[in-house]
């Protein structure tokens, strides 16, 4: 299915399949039930199987750098910084590959500063300081939490099979090394739909809630998921590599989508769809086309 095209200088350079769903019963295009991988839109539910298994954390906004892909920002080294203090664990803790700040400035001045590739910085940094946290709260070892059948683990994937409401069709490793668990974009849509609908001060509400509030925190300066949480009030969004992304607003629905051919740049065009399918007011976020640095086309949904 064709969601996505590429407008350059008035005519159509290329085109993005993909998959989309409109929750509920709106609309769909694509396979929405078949399995996918969800990447890192799956992190605020394994944050609300975090909470479950007993997580505590130093500050609540913490919740929304744990659901996030924080771009390395000071900010964000900081936080994870502090959730893994608060747990008595050192740096050397985490098992996310190095990396660098994804925001250039700050990329730039780490760099100058004499900085390599280090795991805080990786931005996934935040979701593997809380499930060391949760290990410890538990007295779980903390030297295996990426297998599979840690406790940890088999405890998320319980969490995120129930608010997908199907069960998990498949267990892959993430980019970050973590397990990744695979279902469907109808389930991914029921799922969003539940923590923002979902009772306040349960663990779903809590993690919704603080993502919501701290959307600087679940990307970073710029990045499409804080822009769009901070520019409509009570939505929650959460992209995921490969071109996936799902947002839910308070009684309306949820959209989930994914990209074929994995590009993130007709996700955020198509999401603007289905949001305003919903009748979310939306704002209108361009994807540009750039030639010789100047604005000459744009990435535009036909969905």
């Amino acid at each position: 299915m064709i969601l996505a095209e590429v407008v350059r200088s008035g005519f159509v350079e290329s085109v993005h399949h993909g998959s989309v769903v409109v929750t509920p019963d709106v609309a769909a295009a694509g396979d929405v039930t078949g399995p996918m991988f969800p990447r890192s839109s799956n992190k605020p539910l394994q944050t609300v199987g975090m909470l479950r298994a007993g997580l505590t954390v130093p500050d609540g906004a913490a919740l929304a750098l744990i659901s996030g892909s924080h771009w390395g920002e000071p900010v964000h080294v900081r936080m994870v910084q502090e959730i893994l203090r608060s747990a008595g664990l050192e740096l050397g803790a985490l098992r996310c590959p190095a990396s660098l700040p994804l925001a250039e400035p700050d990329r730039n001045a780490w760099l100058r500063s004499g900085g390599g590739p280090e795991r805080v910085l990786m931005n996934c940094s935040g979701k593997h300081a809380g499930m060391l946290a949760t290990c410890v709260a538990n007295g779980w070892p903390t030297d295996t939490y990426l297998d599979p059948k840690h406790p940890l683990q088999v405890a998320l994937a319980e969490t995120v099979a129930a608010l997908a409401g199907e069960p998990i069709a498949m267990t892959g490793v993430d980019g970050c090394g973590a397990p990744l668990f695979g279902f469907s974009l109808t389930g991914l849509a029921r799922s969003f739909s539940a923590l923002v609908d979902a009772a306040p001060g349960s663990p779903e509400r809590q993690v919704a809630d603080e993502m919501r509030a701290h959307p600087e925190l679940v990307a970073g300066t710029g990045a499409d998921d804080t822009v769009l949480m901070r520019a409509v009030p009570g939505l929650l969004t959460k992209v995921g590599a490969e071109g996936v992304v799902a947002a839910a607003m308070p009684g309306a629905g949820a959209v989930a989508l994914k990209i074929s051919d994995g590009s993130s740049r007709a996700r955020t065009p198509v999401l603007l769809s289905g949001l305003r399918r919903l009748g979310v007011d939306a704002p209108h976020l361009t994807e540009l086309i750039l030639g010789g640095g100047e604005p000459v086309g744009e990435v535009r949904s036909t969905w």
